[in-house]
């Protein structure tokens, strides 16, 4: 089974933090992110955009809006996604266990939701 994993941050703790703190915290990430793309189980990882460049995409009146910014307004935004092929709910959760987003930056306000996918579609 496929699963999707929304890395989620904080925008308001990390603009508390300092400069070198944020530097010190994200140097940690690749190693991790290494180690979790060596189980061989991720079919995808992909860190998000800066949110001033987001747009939402919406129907109103037969026509597509766009606006800018992510679509709800919340206190966590999503800054990464990645998807794992996992033989059981448990591997799914052991692998996104090494995910930074899980492990590192609670200053930061992180966490991964792991969500199973009912469709998977790709190239």
């Amino acid at each position: 089974m496929k699963y999707l994993g929304l890395a989620y941050f904080t925008p308001e703790k990390f603009a508390e933090m300092a400069p070198d703190d944020i530097k010190a915290l994200v140097s940690q990430c690749p190693p991790l992110d290494e180690q979790m793309r060596a189980t061989g189980k991720v079919l995808v990882s992909a860190s998000l955009g800066d949110l001033d460049r987001w747009k939402t995409l919406r129907p109103q009146g037969g026509r597509t809006h766009v606006t800018d910014g992510p679509y709800t307004e919340s206190k966590e935004v999503v800054g990464g996604l990645f998807i794992i092929e996992a033989d059981s709910p448990e591997e799914a959760q052991r692998i996104a266990s090494m995910h930074p987003a899980a492990t590192l930056g609670e200053a930061g306000g992180w966490a991964v939701e792991l969500i199973p996918m009912d469709f998977y579609l790709s190239r």
